[in-house]
């Protein structure tokens, strides 16, 4: 069931905060290398965003980015360290949010698996009947 919008979130500190103000998009969890170590994770939960839906309501002066070769730009807390979105490097906008930067339920699940070839091998990736991509899933 879709949450009522805006949508609201932050960072573990209380710096930042965030809405957003149109109803996400697909959510995903992502096995890649990246969210692994960015996380300490097997893998990230994030939903799609549409592009002018968040709005930093406080602490934009606190988000970075850490911009890795070839890959999305990570926003984060410079605080407290917390993932807050990434987006394209190509593009100003947020392209996903990390699921647990939410206030409350998001209304979203995440309904596939991406870059499960670079599953962690200390915890298998679940059977929980989602499809499953050895590389991205983006349609």
């Amino acid at each position: 069931m879709p949450a009522e919008v805006p949508l609201t979130g932050g960072c573990m500190c209380g710096g930042v905060r965030f809405e957003i103000g149109r109803p996400l998009g697909p959510a995903s969890y992502c096995h890649c290398t990246r969210c692994q170590r960015r996380t300490g994770t097997a893998a990230s939960a994030q939903a799609r965003v549409e592009p002018g839906s968040l709005r930093v309501l406080q602490g934009s002066e606190l988000v970075r980015e850490y911009q890795p070769p070839a890959g999305f730009a990570k926003a984060f807390c410079s605080t407290c360290g917390s993932a807050l979105w990434s987006r394209h490097p190509d593009e100003a906008e947020p392209f996903s949010v990390r699921l647990g930067a939410f206030d409350s339920d998001p209304g979203v699940r995440p309904g596939y698996r991406q870059f499960v070839a670079y599953a962690c091998a200390w915890e298998e990736v679940p059977d929980d009947g989602l499809p499953r991509h050895p590389e991205s899933g983006r349609a």
